[in-house]
């Protein structure tokens, strides 16, 4: 596995306790034997394993933490009785993890759990068609470009508008609400255009 400066800069970065158990952390998932990645997300060292979330670590101001994407039921306890995020708890010394060879194993079996596509949050059914309330359905069909631009949106980007529109609690809102959105749409704009390509 090849290693990110942006993870050496981090870890540099930590107080005096974390970064033994920082690099503890590292150097065991370059020596377990999987096809990892190191990168980072949400600003913290993550781990990847054939390209999807596997692991991550972060240190804080009295603590580190490590956890595992596939890591439910892998580790008895969860963080200390909720008292940090990861399987682990609060880290302050290298002890506070398992003994290597155990943690190597816990790592094998996430591994073999992300293979056999089991993950560690259950897909949520998709939401109901939300049909568009009648004020926005006779504003869309008086606009052609903005009706065929709606109807074309898969249903995700529907509801975005039509919740924008029912959500309103005053009638001018409602209103305002329903010309913009047929002003955006005719554009062929989703509901949060302004904050794609960001």
């Amino acid at each position: 596995m090849e290693t990110d400066p942006r993870i050496d800069a981090y870890i540099a970065r930590q107080a005096d306790f974390a970064r033994p158990i920082l690099d503890h952390i590292r150097r065991l998932m370059h020596g377990v034997g999987l096809d990892l990645a190191e990168t980072i997300k949400w600003g913290m060292p993550h781990f990847t394993y054939k390209g999807r979330p596997f692991a991550g670590m972060a240190a804080f101001k009295a603590h580190a933490t490590l956890g595992l994407w596939n890591g439910k039921g892998l580790v008895k306890g969860t963080g200390a009785g909720g008292e940090a995020m990861g399987q682990f708890g609060r880290l302050t010394a290298i002890a506070d993890l398992p003994p290597e060879a155990e943690l190597a194993e816990i790592l094998r079996r996430a591994a073999a759990a992300a293979d056999a596509g089991i993950t560690a949050r259950p897909k949520k059914p998709p939401k109901p068609e939300l049909p568009a309330p009648d004020d926005l359905r006779a504003a869309l069909d008086s606009d052609p470009r903005a009706a065929a631009t709606f109807d074309s949106f898969p249903p995700g980007s529907r509801r975005e508008y039509v919740e924008w529109v029912v959500e309103a609690k005053r009638p001018e809102t409602r209103s305002k609400r329903v010309a913009q959105a047929v002003e955006w749409l005719a554009e062929g704009k989703r509901r949060n255009w302004k904050y794609e390509n960001c």
